[in-house]
């Protein structure tokens, strides 16, 4: 009987954690960089160099100039010994993607800058963050290798 008793009782203060938790967690206010992210329409790093999502390969092309290496699917660019990039293009040949490597240099932009908001720094250096843009329909992610001399990728990419 004595197990009854606490097993019920045990089982009615799940029963009122599991009543009670959604409304305490809706009462949280979001942290400010989810508020703030939230409100964003589009991320600071919206283009690179004036290319944009959903731009024609030939529109990319007129903004970056003659690519290193050439294709349908995509296009790699290397402007000097710190900073590349590789443009992605769909079935429909308009950009879906921009990645952009920075080998140390002074042209790397700051995660804020890329962004809107700090990147999650890791134990070793290293940083990184990811950031889906809905209502303009891509994400956004910065992410720096740890060590001497971090490379630093700047990505954007249509949601799919």
């Amino acid at each position: 009987m004595f197990h009854f008793a606490r097993r019920a009782q045990a089982l009615c203060s799940l029963a009122l954690l599991l009543l009670v938790l959604p409304a305490v967690c809706a009462a949280q206010a979001p942290a400010p960089a989810a508020a703030a992210q939230e409100k964003a329409e589009e991320p600071p790093f919206h283009e690179y160099k004036g290319v944009r999502i959903g731009m024609t390969a030939d529109e990319a092309r007129k903004k970056l100039g003659s690519p290193t290496d050439k294709d349908d699917k995509q296009d790699s660019y290397v402007f000097n010994d710190n900073e590349s990039c590789q443009v992605y293009y769909d079935g429909t040949k308009k950009v879906y993607a921009v990645a952009v490597t920075y080998l140390g240099g002074k042209t790397i932009p700051a995660p804020k800058t890329v962004l809107g908001i700090e990147a999650d720094s890791k134990q070793d250096g290293s940083l990184y963050k990811m950031l889906r843009f809905p209502k303009v329909g891509y994400w956004v992610s910065y992410t720096r290798t740890a060590g001497d001399s971090p490379m630093t990728l700047v990505t954007i990419q249509k949601i799919q």
